[in-house]
């Protein structure tokens, strides 16, 4: 896991959040969990590289052509 952390707040609907998380136990994760490897994953299919650790976000390389 990255060493700092910022917040980020998500709103979904009540049953949508009681299914991802009766999912992530049955998996031993958690949702914090599922949603960094969901941003890496969407970040890495956009050609988006980063850094982990915190890097600035205005100098993250768009890598797509």
């Amino acid at each position: 896991m990255e060493q700092k952390t910022a917040r980020l707040t998500v709103l979904i609907d009540p049953a949508k959040k009681r299914a991802l998380e009766q999912l992530c136990a049955q998996q031993d994760k958690t949702p914090s969990q599922v949603v960094r490897q969901l941003i890496r994953d969407y970040l890495k299919q956009h050609g988006i590289a980063w850094q982990p650790g915190g890097a600035d976000p205005d100098t993250l390389e768009d890598t797509n052509p």
